[in-house]
């Protein structure tokens, strides 16, 4: 995979989160005057409530991780709503260490971290994401970590033995990305702990 080919991934993956957020956005407005009116109510409509929710989080999400990024700041607290919204339907706990506002593309990187992180913790845990000047380390614990050894001894630099699948498509964009950006991706990864250092 080359630059330009995580250029027009970048661009896709913000075309599609655009045009999905606003018919959320509507879905969303049209629950909430529904509950205000009270036709409807009951959980069936905290289950659409909360399907709807979870989604429109996800797609929030997924824009900052697969979108095109530029190096305008994003702030914690626009960083910590979206991932306090994730955290309702996940079992995995984000700690963002990082007090001043980062550079959007540098937050990419964060979340696709998180994202490999994620895929390695089936029962939940928590991460813990720091900076240091320019050195970001995420460090994901968990009680039980299962490791795919060819994701993982791939993804310092980005070729895998196998053909990498769209569940794990995170695992190829977080080094091409960070490449671009000129930087380079570590992982070191145990029994109940993972890092990942760029």
């Amino acid at each position: 995979m080359g630059a330009s080919d995580v250029n027009l991934a970048e661009l896709i993956g913000s075309r599609i989160c655009h045009d999905l957020i606003s018919p959320i956005g509507a879905i969303t407005n049209g629950l909430e005057l529904l509950e205000m009116v009270g036709t409807m109510q009951g959980p069936e409509m905290e289950l659409i409530s909360g399907s709807v929710g979870s989604a429109g989080a996800k797609i929030r999400f997924f824009r900052v991780a697969f979108g095109a990024a530029s190096d305008q700041p994003l702030g914690r607290a626009e960083v910590n709503g979206l991932l306090a919204d994730i955290e309702i339907a996940s079992r995995v706990k984000v700690h963002w260490h990082v007090t001043e506002p980062v550079p959007r593309n540098q937050v990419k990187l964060a979340f696709l971290a998180l994202l490999c992180c994620e895929s390695a913790m089936p029962l939940g845990g928590s991460v813990s994401v720091t900076v240091d000047g320019q050195d970001w380390t995420i460090t994901a614990t968990s009680d039980k970590i299962q490791i795919d050894t060819g994701l993982w001894s791939g993804l310092p630099n980005g070729r895998f033995a196998e053909a990498v699948t769209p569940a794990k498509v995170q695992f190829a964009l977080l080094p091409e990305t960070a490449r671009g950006m000129g930087w380079r991706v570590s992982a070191e990864t145990a029994s109940t702990r993972i890092v990942i250092r760029f």
